[in-house]
């Protein structure tokens, strides 16, 4: 082969070469890319590295599409018998609707969803949602402006979040020289706010036998009592679903086998366990929540809507989740005054900490600073009042500048 030769064969297997990355390339946008119009459309079913992509209503109760919850939407809306009038179920359907809405877009997994709705203008919006020949609910477009409209104008302060800014004011935030709050350090915010749930007696082995008791109890009747009432379920939706979710078997047995982990000892105190005292990081934020965090929620949640005749609510009193133990104060757990510790505590990380109080400034005032988990909520302080607090201490934070 002469030289002119292998150089046009080398020429076409480059053109070759660049032409199959070119369509590989497109076919991996393509899969990765997400349509403002496949977002709109119910029967869409969001896959990321091959996995379907879930959403959720009151933290738990997860949705592969939103075509999936609309039945669920209906269930709801019949559940009591008639005991709730017609203008109720209504709310109660369109409430319901805008947080599987927001829930899909907002998501913990996928940022996707959001961008595509965020790229695209209200009549955009509009015009997708006139094309969609699925059935959908009443309202279906206007829970999606009004969730377009609040995020447009928002950043979602969590751990994940795509801003730097976002990530800085999760109380997840690691805080490398530590923070200290009523006299001791703490590796997070996080670290505090779940440490303080234990009594500053109560053992690892304590904990291990509690947990023991809920496995010995049938909550079924437990739970159904919870549910049978509307003016008890509408208000505690997220509550009773962490308890079921928590209160079941294997995740119970879960809490066991964490408890055994980690190095603890069953002397050991639980409160102690989670502050700075050795070595820093010893848990980490995700494990102050999944395993502190839940387990002191579903022990005081269990005291709070137990029966006050229930055995159980005599032992978990016994064991002091009957309330908050903070120095010579006693919070209820569901209680203003235990909220407002939230409030207490980011004084010392925004106000004091200069890093912290120059990042929560550096955010317009016309971005409203969020907090959405798969529409997951927090008993202790639920997310309206926690988002309230965090732009009140932006305000409070640029006033002291």
């Amino acid at each position: 082969m002469n030289t002119v030769s292998r150089s046009r064969l080398g020429s076409c297997r480059l053109r070759i070469w660049v032409a199959w990355i070119l369509l590989t390339l497109s076919a991996v946008a393509t899969a990765q890319s997400l349509s403002l119009q496949a977002l709109v459309t119910p029967s869409t079913v969001i896959v990321k590295d091959g996995h379907a992509v879930a959403f959720a209503v009151h933290g738990f109760i997860e949705f592969g599409s939103l075509a999936e919850l609309f039945p669920y939407i209906d269930s709801q809306t019949q559940r009591w018998n008639g005991r709730l009038d017609a203008a109720s179920r209504r709310q109660l359907a369109r409430e319901l609707l805008r947080r599987g809405i927001e829930s899909r877009v907002v998501s913990m997994a996928d940022e996707r969803p959001l961008e595509a709705l965020l790229t695209h203008t209200p009549g955009e919006l509009q015009q997708a949602i006139a094309r969609v020949k699925e059935p959908v609910p009443e309202g279906y477009g206007e829970a999606f402006l009004e969730v377009q409209k609040k995020w447009k104008h928002s950043i979602n302060c969590w751990s994940a979040s795509s801003s730097i800014a976002g990530r800085v004011l999760s109380n997840w935030y690691p805080i490398e020289e530590g923070i200290r709050l009523y006299g001791t350090t703490y590796d997070s915010m996080e670290h505090f706010w779940q440490a303080v749930k234990y009594h500053p007696d109560i053992t690892v082995d304590e904990l291990t036998s509690l947990i023991g008791t809920l496995e010995q109890k049938d909550w079924e009747p437990w739970l159904a009592r919870l549910d049978d009432d509307p003016k008890v379920y509408l208000p505690n939706a997220y509550a009773i679903e962490f308890l079921r979710h928590n209160l079941a078997r294997g995740r119970l047995q879960w809490f066991r086998e964490e408890l055994a982990h980690h190095g603890l000892r069953g002397e050991e105190r639980a409160r102690e366990s989670q502050q700075r005292t050795r070595s820093p990081f010893r848990f980490t934020a995700f494990e102050e929540k999944a395993l502190w965090g839940d387990l002191a929620d579903l022990f005081h949640l269990a005291y709070a809507f137990s029966a006050s005749d229930d055995p159980i609510h005599k032992t978990l009193a016994e064991h002091h989740f009957d309330t908050i133990y903070l120095e010579q104060r006693r919070l209820g757990f569901i209680s203003e005054e235990f909220r407002s510790l939230m409030l207490e505590i980011w004084k010392v990380k925004y106000l004091q900490m200069a890093r912290f109080g120059e990042v929560i400034r550096s955010i317009p005032m016309e971005v409203r600073l969020e907090h959405f988990l798969n529409d997951g909520d927090s008993p202790d302080i639920p997310i309206p009042i926690y988002v309230g607090y965090l732009n009140q201490i932006r305000e409070m934070a640029r006033a002291q500048r």
